[in-house]
């Protein structure tokens, strides 16, 4: 088997990446492997970075990184459908397809779901199992940044399927982050009239432009919860209200903005062992329903992929500044300390010769 080296960003622990030369193998029997043309800073990679590992998906040392397209370099024997040349986006992980919650549907919450990361670096060698499920090829018109955001917002799809948004519903986003902002826009097409709560002005005017009928700063309007019901038909909360920030105290605030037989999407990831509290009698006495949602499956990375293709989600909004890999560690640091930006292009060497 052939090897050379390429360039890739190595987590070694706690805020500690480093750019480093790493030899890398041709495609085995199965797999795919593309040049990496741009890839995306994410806030779970950001996460991953303030931590220094992430339990289910790094361990370190290894190459991380998983939003990025690029175009295949080889492929490996018994690999028919794909060829050199080819411009592909691959998702982050793919299900086996066999297992308990597979064969009911389930496939987020598969048993030996595979996940892929190395995306900030040359090269990837991409397993036959997502070979297989989650490679897609990118249209022509299409930038490799902005296909490079099917991942995250195969997630935002998958969520709009658990809590369906109808046309004419009030709905509340809390958090106007990338998965924020990418609900915000998901609602507006369905008809829905949306209220975004952020805090930075840049992100509150973005969500504006993405079709957010209402913004508000949560760091000066005090009473949340009093403030937002108030714009609610007869000052009875939210039809839908969709939490993206990933607190304790954001999943407590979305529980007290929805309407009696409101439903609340819980999606924001928690650190492991939190706990926020429950109002009982406003779930039982009100009839709420209350949703979490993890992650994608094969068919909502190919949704995401359409609205994206159409231009249903205007990818180029997200994507906000442009970096070559060699100065990855400083953006990430950057990211941890609150820079606002949405979205980096990291580019490996060569990607923009």
């Amino acid at each position: 088997m052939n090897s050379i080296y390429q360039t890739a960003a190595v987590l070694y622990g706690k805020e500690d990446v480093r750019i480093e030369q790493l030899c890398l193998h041709d495609p085995a029997d199965g797999e795919v492997q593309v040049r990496i043309m741009a890839a995306l800073t994410c806030g779970t990679d950001v996460k991953v970075f303030r931590r220094g590992y992430h339990a289910r998906m790094i361990q370190p040392p290894a190459v991380f990184g998983h939003e990025f397209a690029g175009i295949i370099e080889k492929v490996g024997a018994g690999v028919s459908v794909w060829e050199p040349g080819q411009r592909v986006v691959a998702a982050n992980s793919a299900p086996c397809g066999d297992c308990f919650y597979c064969v009911r549907g389930l496939e987020e919450l598969c048993e030996y779901l595979l996940f892929l990361n190395g995306g900030y670096a040359q090269f990837i060698n991409i397993s036959p199992r997502i070979v297989e499920k989650n490679l897609l090829a990118i249209p022509d018109h299409l930038s490799f940044e902005e296909a490079a955001l099917v991942e995250p917002l195969a997630c935002v799809v998958r969520g709009m399927q658990e809590v369906p948004v109808l046309s004419g519903d009030t709905v509340i986003v809390l958090g106007t982050g990338p998965i924020g902002l990418m609900f915000i826009r998901l609602c507006k097409l369905t008809g829905a009239r949306v209220l975004a709560v952020g805090r930075r002005s840049e992100r509150l005017e973005m969500a504006t432009q993405l079709g957010a009928d209402e913004v508000f700063d949560s760091s000066v309007i005090g009473d949340i919860t009093a403030h937002l019901k108030a714009r609610t038909a007869g000052s009875r909360g939210a039809d839908k209200v969709i939490e993206a920030v990933g607190s304790t105290d954001a999943w407590e605030t979305a529980m007290t903005l929805a309407r009696k037989a409101g439903v609340v999407s819980l999606f924001g990831g928690c650190p492991a062992d939190s706990i926020a509290k429950l109002d009982t009698h406003r779930v039982h006495y009100d009839e709420l329903t209350i949703k979490g949602t993890f992650h994608h499956t094969p068919k909502t990375v190919r949704g995401a992929l359409k609205l994206i293709e159409d231009g249903d989600l205007p990818a180029r909004y997200f994507i906000q500044q442009k970096s070559p890999l060699s100065e990855l560690p400083t953006v990430l640091a950057s990211l941890l300390n609150g820079s606002g930006i949405i979205k980096t292009a990291i580019y490996p060497p060569g990607s923009t010769d």
